[in-house]
């Protein structure tokens, strides 16, 4: 989300254990645990109707309170993905909805941190965090993903909001495995106020593989992180696409949040993307 903060707990080496998980209503997602160094993390993972292996997306929430409660349109994204084939992992970081007893919440580090030492102070946290605790638990994920076996391994993709979408193109630069990056309003919020992350994530998109998909709603809080990332990227001769949709909403936090509210808008172009890279 727009607001976002930095971890300062020590990573841990990230890993990731198929734990027993708790089944949720028939037809539902399954409630996961991952384990991110010492900490178990809970995801909800959906699965598409039919035999596998099947393809597999990750999805990186944004930043957000602690106590905020779980919005439904959030988890509405599993079944989307489901119905179109691929295993989805909605993974909850560190301190942050079903995983809020476990660990620091990113956000309210980074409130705090504002608060007590200024916007620099906030900036540089939020980048520790999102090169080491928030890295970690993504990683851990992807871990837990590919070694499900009903997903190959071969064809994962990760895609991200906000704070999420920032992380999508750094963990992208760390593993060349992935197949696809969708970043949705990445970086929004914090590009004008963040000279350090701007050159964070223009220097990851050069060293990362993978097709990237940049998207924004025209009314996002600013798309000027898409314009820059795909103009670096048209530099380098990296694959990437960027599309900028219209105003979703009536405020700039409606735009923002285009991934939740504006699913029907995106999707033909999201999984026609998705499938290029991911389909045999």
């Amino acid at each position: 989300m727009r607001r976002a903060g930095v971890v300062l707990t020590v990573v841990l080496m990230a890993h990731a254990v198929a734990l027993p998980a708790a089944s949720t209503t028939s037809g539902g997602p399954d409630t996961v645990v991952v384990q991110s160094g010492a900490l178990r993390l809970r995801a909800l993972l959906f699965r598409p109707e039919g035999r596998g292996p099947f393809p597999a997306v990750l999805f990186n929430h944004g930043s957000g309170p602690a106590d905020a409660p779980l919005a439904p349109q959030r988890t509405a994204l599993g079944p989307l993905f489901a119905r179109h084939g691929y295993v989805f992992l909605f993974l909850f970081r560190r301190g942050s909805g079903l995983s809020a007893s476990e660990g620091a919440n990113s956000f309210d580090l980074m409130s705090r941190e504002s608060a007590e030492k200024g916007q620099e102070a906030r900036n540089r946290l939020q980048l520790r965090l999102l090169e080491s605790d928030d890295l970690g638990d993504v990683l851990a994920g992807l871990a837990f993903l590919r070694a499900l076996p009903e997903v190959d391994p071969r064809r994962v993709a990760v895609a991200g909001h906000s704070f999420g979408g920032s992380l999508a193109l750094l963990v992208a630069e760390r593993d060349r495995g992935l197949r696809a990056v969708i970043d949705f309003a990445g970086a929004a919020y914090s590009w004008p106020r963040s000279a350090q992350l701007r050159e964070r994530l223009l220097a990851a998109v050069g060293r990362t593989a993978a097709p990237v998909f940049i998207i924004h709603a025209a009314n996002d809080y600013s798309v000027a992180p898409a314009e820059a990332l795909a103009a670096e990227m048209a530099r380098l001769g990296k694959p990437h696409r960027v599309k900028i949709y219209p105003p979703s909403g009536r405020t700039a936090e409606d735009g923002h949040d285009f991934v939740y509210l504006g699913a029907a808008t995106w999707e033909p172009d999201v999984f026609a993307f998705l499938n290029e890279r991911t389909v045999r």
